[in-house]
């Protein structure tokens, strides 16, 4: 039996946990004015609901460098579909129950995030840590099936809104809790495998004295800042560059650009094999640098919103390709240094859409000139890679 088929069901398990990972993320912003205006909920709080699941989620990947190693990979990856089913569904109780919504809206998002958190630390080295012959491509194609989610959530949701209603969002919230609850049990049945072995996986310490990961870390926090900043800004820059509806902006927002940064996923995931991956990064900021200038420089509201849409190719190899290298560089990593890569990176996705939107409401709410100063991310990571290339020249 090869290795592809005896852990096709770990594979299967990891996408829908991806999957998972991206409906949560995605699906209450979708609803942010449904909660203004049905629970009459300011929306100065309504912007808390966000914060609060990105620093949950940034607690989460913290707080794993201390206990997943010690309960398991599938005790805590488990736990991550069974608090993400929960808090979806307690997402359509809470605010109804309860004497305050708002209070029940937060709790049900801080389960869910608490899910997200394990998942995002969990999954990659669960795969990384099957013997799979080309990991690079693996690692790829698995990150790309957080791009189908986030398609599949916004495409369904939009879809189920326009059909049913938006004010039946609950039934939606139960239907959307239904994927983590199955693929609990697909993670109680697939093979996993340790990372590292009992007693050889580098410790915090240790790799706080390494050069070579605050190197990584920096690459992380940079891919986390060039993909969340345009992600999370599609669909007000689309809206405001083309003069269209919210629906529309979020279709040809942040739907096309997860949709070209799953195809850019996908393609890598095919091709490594035949592609250098520090190369192709290197190709993919420099595209990334092109695509912020394009949307934050060009007259032509095309033209800005084709390098809004473009950046999803640009910056879809960055993540997993750094996790990828820093796996190469560094394998005696083990958990602690995928979580702490997962906290640089979603510190990344926090530090930038948040400089985004300090910087245009300073420029009088002009959204180009807060994408603008975030073409510094994808500069950074381009710096952060030529050090690494000439580190691994003079090790040799």
């Amino acid at each position: 039996m090869t290795a592809q088929s005896k852990y096709r069901k770990t594979l299967l398990a990891c996408y829908l946990g991806f999957i998972t990972q991206a409906i949560t993320a995605n699906f209450a912003p979708l609803l942010f004015l449904t909660f203004k205006d049905s629970y009459s909920i300011p929306l100065e709080k309504v912007a808390l609901i966000p914060m609060a699941f990105f620093m949950t989620q940034l607690l989460i990947d913290f707080a794993a460098t201390k206990f997943v190693d010690r309960i398991g990979y599938r005790t805590c990856v488990v736990c991550s579909q069974v608090l993400s089913a929960v808090g979806l569904a307690l997402l359509a109780v809470l605010p109804e129950v309860l004497p305050d919504p708002f209070t029940g809206i937060l709790i049900a998002v801080v389960l869910y995030a608490m899910g997200a958190g394990l998942i995002e630390v969990l999954i990659s080295p669960i795969v990384e840590a099957c013997p799979f012959d080309n990991k690079d491509g693996v690692m790829s194609l698995l990150h790309s099936f957080y791009c189908w989610g986030m398609v599949g959530v916004i495409l369904g949701s939009t879809v189920f809104f326009a059909v049913f209603g938006v004010e039946n969002w609950r039934i939606l919230a139960i239907l959307w809790a239904v994927l983590p609850f199955v693929n609990t049990f697909n993670f109680l049945k697939c093979p996993i495998e340790r990372l590292t072995e009992d007693g050889e996986g580098m410790k915090m310490s240790q790799l706080f004295r390494m050069p070579l990961f605050w190197l990584m870390a920096l690459l992380m926090v940079c891919s986390g800042a060039s993909e969340i900043s345009m992600a999370q800004w599609a669909s007000a820059f689309t809206e405001s560059a083309m003069g269209v509806s919210k629906t529309i902006g979020d279709l040809a927002g942040p739907c096309l650009f997860a949709v070209l940064m799953g195809i850019s996923r996908v393609f890598y995931g095919k091709m490594s094999e035949k592609l250098d991956l520090t190369k192709t990064m290197l190709g993919c900021g420099a595209l990334c640098i092109v695509c912020y200038l394009l949307a934050s420089l060009s007259s032509s509201p095309v033209l800005g919103l084709m390098g809004c849409a473009l950046c999803g190719i640009s910056v879809g190899i960055m993540w997993p390709g750094t996790l990828s290298i820093s796996a190469q560089k560094c394998p005696k990593g083990g958990t602690v240094m995928f979580a702490l890569l997962a906290l640089a990176g979603d510190l990344g996705g926090s530090i930038g859409p948040s400089l985004v939107g300090s910087v245009s409401s300073m420029a009088d709410g002009n959204l180009k000139t807060g994408l603008l100063v975030a073409t510094l991310f994808p500069v950074l990571l381009i710096a952060g890679l030529v050090v690494l290339k000439k580190c691994v020249k003079a090790a040799r």
